[in-house]
C-alpha cells in the first residue's frame, strides 16, 4: 500500500511557488510546489486517448486552477509551469513529435498550448528527465552534483541531471539510455524501437515476462506453469511473486535482469561519470523493502564493481529512487523554477 501523500501548509510553504504537470498516456499527474521543492496540493485526471489533444490540454488548464486554489494560492503567488512529457519530441520548439502512446498528439505544439492553456510560461521537457531531476533535487539524489537515474517499467526510461541541467541533446534525445546497445550479436534481442540488442530489451517488464515465457517453453521447471494453468497471466508481478517465494527460474530471471542492468550502467558510468546512479519505476521489485528488491540491487552493484574502472566503482552511489510516482511532477516544477531563477540571472542556483 503506497504512502499517504503529504503536503505543506501554505503557512509554512516557501515562496515563490510552480506547478509541475506529468503527462502520461493513461493520466496527467500535476500539483503546486513550493521553493524547496515540497508538495502543497496534487491532482490526477485520465489522459482519455480518444480526446484530442486539445481536449486534454484544456482539461490541463482548468486542472492548474484546481491545484492553485487547493494549494491555497492565487495565481499571482505562481511563476511558471513545468512540463514532462512521454515520447520524442522538439524541446526548443516545444514540439510533441511522436508519442507511442497518444498517437493523436503528433507534431502538437504541446509546451505553446499549454501556456496558453494555463496563462503561465511553460519549461518543456522530456518525463523521464523531469523525474530525474525530481530525485536530483529533492529526493535520493539530493547533496549529488550529477546522477543519472533509470526507470525499469513497461520499457526502460532514464534521465541524466549534471550540475543542475537536464541533458536534453541536440536533437532532444539525450539521456536515453534504455536504448544503450548491449549486445550486439546478430542473435541480439530486439527493442521495441525496432533495434537490437538495446537494454530495454533485456531490462523492462516486457522483456522479464518474454524471457521467462521463453524459459517455460522450453521445458524449464518452475511454479509459475502451475500459476499460468490456474489461468493467471504472465507478467514481471508474477514472476516477482514466484521469486519471493523461492522460485528457482523466477529467481535466474530477475538475478539475470541485474545483470543485464548492470552492463548498461556500467556503459554510462563510463561516458558521464556520474556521483549516482538511481534506479525506480514500477519494476523495482519492492526495493529496499523487500529481500528481493535488496537482493537485486545488490546484483547490479555487484556486477558494477565487476566491470567499471576502480575509484568509480567503489564511489558511485547505487542506489532506489525515492520519490515514486511524485517525481515526475515534483522535477517538472524544478525545471520550470531553474527557468526562472537563470532568467532572472541568478548566478549559482541552490538546490
Amino acid at each position: 500500500m503506497a504512502e499517504p501523500r503529504i503536503f505543506v501548509a501554505r503557512s509554512e510553504a516557501a515562496a515563490p511557488f510552480y506547478i509541475g504537470i506529468d503527462l502520461g498516456g493513461t493520466s496527467v499527474k500535476l500539483g503546486v510546489v513550493d521553493e524547496r521543492g515540497r508538495p502543497m496540493s496534487w491532482l490526477a485526471l485520465p489522459t482519455h486517448r480518444h480526446s484530442s489533444a486539445q481536449q486534454t490540454v484544456q482539461r490541463m488548464g482548468e486542472a492548474v486552477e484546481q491545484v492553485i486554489a487547493d494549494a491555497g494560492l492565487t495565481r499571482d503567488e505562481v511563476i511558471g509551469v513545468g512540463l514532462g512529457s512521454p515520447g520524442t519530441m522538439d524541446i526548443a520548439s516545444g514540439m510533441l513529435l511522436e508519442p507511442p502512446n497518444l498517437p493523436e498528439w503528433r507534431n502538437y505544439p504541446l509546451r505553446d498550448r499549454v501556456a496558453e492553456a494555463s496563462g503561465f510560461p511553460v519549461t518543456f521537457a522530456n518525463d523521464a528527465n523531469a523525474a530525474a531531476y525530481g530525485e536530483y533535487w529533492v529526493g535520493v539524489g539530493r547533496g549529488l552534483k550529477s546522477m543519472v537515474m533509470v526507470t525499469l517499467g513497461t520499457g526502460v526510461g532514464s534521465g541524466i541531471i549534471i550540475d543542475n541541467l537536464a541533458i536534453d541533446g541536440h536533437h532532444s534525445t539525450g539521456a536515453e539510455c534504455g536504448h544503450v546497445i548491449i549486445d550486439h550479436r546478430p542473435t541480439a534481442r530486439m527493442c521495441p524501437c525496432g533495434q537490437p540488442g538495446h537494454l530495454e530489451a533485456y531490462c523492462s517488464a516486457t522483456a522479464v515476462t518474454k524471457r521467462t515465457q521463453e524459459a517455460l517453453a522450453a521445458g524449464r521447471p518452475s511454479s509459475l506453469s502451475a500459476r499460468l494453468a490456474l489461468g493467471d497471466e504472465l507478467s514481471a508481478v508474477l514472476v516477482a511473486e514466484a521469486a519471493a517465494a523461492g522460485d528457482a527460474l523466477a529467481d535466474e530471471i530477475i538475478l539475470e535482469t541485474a545483470h543485464f542492468l548492470g552492463v548498461g550502467v556500467t556503459s554510462v558510468m563510463n561516458v558521464i561519470d556520474p556521483a549516482g546512479v538511481v534506479i525506480g519505476g514500477a519494476m523495482t521489485f519492492g526495493g529496499n523493502a523487500t529481500p528481493l528488491g535488496r537482493r537485486f540491487l545488490e546484483a547490479v552493484r555487484a556486477e558494477v564493481r565487476r566491470r567499471a574502472f576502480p575509484v568509480p566503482a567503489a564511489k558511485t552511489k547505487i542506489q532506489y529512487a525515492e520519490l515514486g510516482a511524485d517525481a515526475g511532477f515534483i522535477g517538472a516544477a524544478g525545471l520550470a523554477r531553474l527557468t526562472h531563477r537563470r532568467r532572472d540571472r541568478i548566478g549559482n542556483v541552490e538546490r
